[in-house]
């Protein structure tokens, strides 16, 4: 299987003063098209840093990093935003949307970006609100849905470019029981339809829907393990979102 993601010996080092952290110490790791990977570890394990790094907001100190065969570890800033934008889709804990635009503009934002004429991305980004169920709710303002509403906005926002991958960094961490587990049911239908999805999360119940759990500590990857509890049971074949019911 083709990897997306290859990363070989990574370090990233902060100069806070007289005083240098080293936040990652030669991480070497492979994500494959279609991975579905949990980033766990405790605070300063460097798991947030190795996401900026793999998410193209920030570039490592030493060590190499290919994004889809594509060397980006030595990108400059305008050139890292334009393979981001083109590459990844990012959902964070705290939603991040624009609170005067509506849900659907919120979703379109992206696709300006991008050039696309207005009408072809409010056609694409109401496509996308109805494939996460939010398509009774496209001209509400964030301060007019619940929390998980908005969490499948952001994540409608996240999809509507076609990314290579879903990078999301603790995305029920402000979400009720109820709420997190089906945000992470839309997760794993987005997994199905054959993104590659990376989950940043301390909690191990979250990180059980994964199906491969990446733990780093001090810097370092501790284990790489295939989560068996979910792999018995996955079907590659069957397809969920914009695919077989």
């Amino acid at each position: 299987m083709q990897d997306v993601i290859a990363v070989k010996d990574l370090t990233k080092v902060y100069t806070m003063g007289t005083t240098q952290v080293h936040a990652l110490q030669g991480v070497t790791l492979n994500i494959h098209t279609n991975d579905y990977v949990a980033l766990m570890g405790p605070s300063g394990s460097g798991k947030s840093t190795l996401m900026n790094l793999i998410g193209c907001l920030d570039t490592p100190s030493g060590g190499e990093y290919w994004l889809s065969g594509i060397n980006v570890s030595t990108m400059d800033d305008n050139e890292l935003a334009e393979i981001r934008n083109k590459k990844i889709g990012f959902v964070f804990q705290t939603f991040n949307l624009l609170p005067r635009l509506s849900a659907l503009e919120n979703v379109a934002l992206p696709l300006v970006y991008a050039g696309i004429p207005k009408a072809a991305r409010l056609e694409k980004a109401n496509e996308v609100l109805k494939a996460v169920g939010l398509g009774d709710r496209v001209d509400h303002k964030p301060n007019e849905l619940s929390g998980g509403q908005r969490q499948r906005v952001a994540i409608a926002r996240a999809l509507v470019n076609d990314p290579a991958i879903i990078l999301a960094d603790e995305p029920t961490g402000n979400l009720d029981t109820k709420t997190s587990v089906e945000i992470m049911g839309i997760f794993e239908e987005i997994h199905r339809a054959g993104n590659t999805v990376i989950l940043v999360t301390h909690e191990p119940d979250i990180a059980e829907h994964a199906h491969r759990i990446v733990r780093l500590r001090d810097g370092k990857v501790e284990s790489d393990v295939v989560n068996e509890n979910v792999m018995s049971a996955f079907d590659p074949a069957h397809r969920y979102l914009g695919g077989e019911q």
